[in-house]
């Protein structure tokens, strides 16, 4: 007996039902014996400083991401124009109809624990959102003219109409991830931020036609602005306590850094100062990625150094016979300060993390 007092199990709620058909105990102390270890269980992995870990690349979460990925996009990417044969009010029906049973497959799964499948149906419904919004609006004769006459070129043409879908899906959005808090369902949000810049350029330019160094700089200005609400987003997250003590800026922080480094890239700089401080900026995202743990930052502004240097290769030095030597030496000379870089990481990382505020350090 005391040999079993000292053993560990692992007891899943299979376990408990069938104690429950053996007599062992009751339906109702089964359920309570699961809620009360289920919540020990969460007090346990909560870590005051870090963000709950993400889930693990295995299999099963790729079958778990490409399913989701499949079904996200059949009904937004891939919608095909045969839709439109079930009219305005049909859409709005099938969009709703698949909106309410995707909360209700997201809400069963999250009870059972599956939180990462539960995230993916609940981004589902997020992005049926837009569909549904269209659809009411084109029934009630309450789309805008002038503009595309399918759904489909939602995510396809720039337009200022769809504000109004962006703004309605956001909106959803937010009272949805308010309600279930999984993060991969800030990718729509994320993505939804994305489309907004381009709308909102358009709609600033509609008298004065297309003009791309606007586009250009509405995507500087936009990322820099998602980049900052990811990291209040990041701040939130790392103070907060439960479920909300999860990494929900992360989407946030991919696309904030791809609009703002796309738009920094694509800016015109005729001087080699200019385009020095553009390799600069680039390093210093590099540092960056480093001091808060997000790697977005740090793969961007190796490419962009990249670019500089093949500029400088293809250009300024492109008659030197000395440059590719200096070149080879440089890149053989990052490639000893990776491996140095890796032997001190946390060391690095724990310095450059200290000029930041606690709750942006990495993790």
């Amino acid at each position: 007996m005391s040999e079993l007092h000292s053993k560990s199990v692992t007891i899943s709620q299979t376990d408990l039902n069938g104690a429950v058909r053996d007599g062992l105990i009751t339906s109702t102390q089964s359920k309570l014996l699961w809620e009360r270890w289920v919540l020990h269980t969460r007090a346990q992995t909560t870590v005051p400083a870090d963000l709950a870990s993400g889930p693990r690349f295995s299999f099963t979460n790729v079958l778990y991401y490409f399913g989701g990925m499949v079904a996200i996009g059949a009904m937004t990417l891939f919608m095909t124009l045969g839709w439109q044969q079930f009219g305005d009010w049909g859409l709005l029906a099938i969009a709703l109809g698949y909106l309410v049973a995707s909360l209700a497959v997201a809400d069963h799964l999250k009870g059972r624990g599956l939180h990462t499948p539960a995230g993916i149906l609940a981004t589902l419904a997020v992005c049926l959102v837009p569909l549904a919004l269209w659809a009411l609006q084109s029934g009630l004769g309450l789309w805008p003219p002038g503009g595309p006459s399918s759904y489909r070129a939602y995510h396809t043409h720039i337009d200022w109409r769809w504000l109004t879908l962006e703004f309605g899906t956001l909106a959803a959005a937010l009272v949805m991830l308010w309600r279930y808090r999984l993060p991969f369902m800030v990718m729509p949000v994320a993505v939804t931020v994305w489309y907004m810049y381009m709308d909102v350029a358009s709609l600033l330019m509609q008298q004065a036609g297309f003009e791309y160094r606007f586009m250009r700089d509405m995507s500087l200005v936009f990322g820099i602005a998602t980049c900052l609400l990811a990291l209040w987003v990041d701040v939130r997250s790392r103070l907060a306590s439960g479920e909300w003590r999860q990494d929900f800026a992360f989407w946030l922080y991919i696309f904030g850094a791809l609009m703002f480094w796309g738009g920094l890239s694509l800016q015109d700089s005729g001087t080699q100062l200019g385009k020095a401080i553009y390799a600069l900026i680039n390093v210093g995202l590099i540092l960056l990625g480093a001091a808060i743990g997000r790697r977005v930052f740090t793969v961007l502004g190796a490419l962009g150094v990249a670019g500089y240097l093949g500029y400088l290769s293809y250009r300024v030095f492109r008659d030197s016979m000395l440059f590719p030597f200096a070149l080879t030496l440089l890149g053989l000379a990052v490639i000893a300060l990776g491996i140095w870089w890796q032997r001190h990481e946390k060391v690095i990382e724990a310095r450059l993390g200290a000029w930041l505020p606690a709750g942006l350090r990495p993790r």
